[in-house]
């Protein structure tokens, strides 16, 4: 994948964070998706829609873009108006309460959202896995914390996040909450490499939130996190 192929679609306007594309890259770059144009693909959390359509044309697979943030039909006409609408379907659940039939996705994708809802012991297990195929694969990108701070979020980031601190977790504790299951072949957790470009695109862009994050960028948010890269690939049966 070569991002110089996406400039023209990163923009103030679909950016919700960090550089989304750029931490896609570093996932695809790292366990290309090898899917044909039969293949379904979940963009979990798609935000307002351009990793939905960095997937579509990487894979050419069909992809459903699910947020629970922005409505279906504004992606709509985002895919519309990009040339893949016929590619994407639109939608706008829950991610703990999602309507689609056993099995039905070869891979999903979530870029910096999973940890909006899924920081809990049993959620990958009970509400992920169902959907996925035999031989599927599952890629997420996601701000934590770096292995040393384990379990220090709330004492070192909530400056900066709040009540939310304590979404921000290590590598090894999202390998941890991943958790093992006869499905589960392998679980791989690791500090994704796109740290600084991401940051620096987002930091960049003429965005309020980014405005804001800036303020804690050098005493919190670069000592302490990181983006973590997860990888799950389901048994072949």
């Amino acid at each position: 994948m070569n991002i110089r192929n996406y400039e023209q679609y990163i923009s103030a306007e679909t950016m919700m964070g960090p550089n989304s594309i750029r931490i896609l890259e570093g996932l695809f770059n790292k366990y290309p998706l090898k899917l044909s144009s039969d293949d379904l693909i979940l963009d979990l959390g798609c935000g307002k829609g351009i990793t939905s359509l960095v997937i579509a044309k990487e894979t050419r697979a069909k992809v459903y873009a699910n947020d629970l943030w922005v409505k279906a039909e504004e992606n709509r006409e985002r895919f519309d108006k990009w040339g893949v609408g016929g590619q994407i379907t639109p939608v706008c659940e829950d991610a703990n309460d999602l309507h689609f039939a056993e099995k039905f996705f070869s891979a999903l994708v979530s870029i910096d959202s999973y940890h909006y809802f899924a920081g809990q012991e049993g959620f990958f297990q009970e509400k992920i896995l169902p959907f996925m195929k035999d031989g599927g694969v599952v890629l997420i990108g996601i701000p934590g914390m770096k292995n040393e701070y384990t379990g220090r979020a709330e004492e070192l980031v909530s400056d900066w996040l709040g009540e939310e601190a304590y979404m921000f977790k290590s590598p090894k504790h999202w390998k941890e909450l991943i958790g093992s299951h006869d499905r589960i072949e392998t679980v791989e957790t690791w500090e994704m490499d796109c740290f600084d470009k991401a940051w620096s695109e987002w930091l960049s862009a003429d965005n309020e939130f980014a405005k804001g994050d800036s303020q804690h960028f050098e005493t919190i948010i670069k000592p302490y996190t990181c983006f973590v890269g997860i990888y799950v690939k389901l048994k072949d049966r």
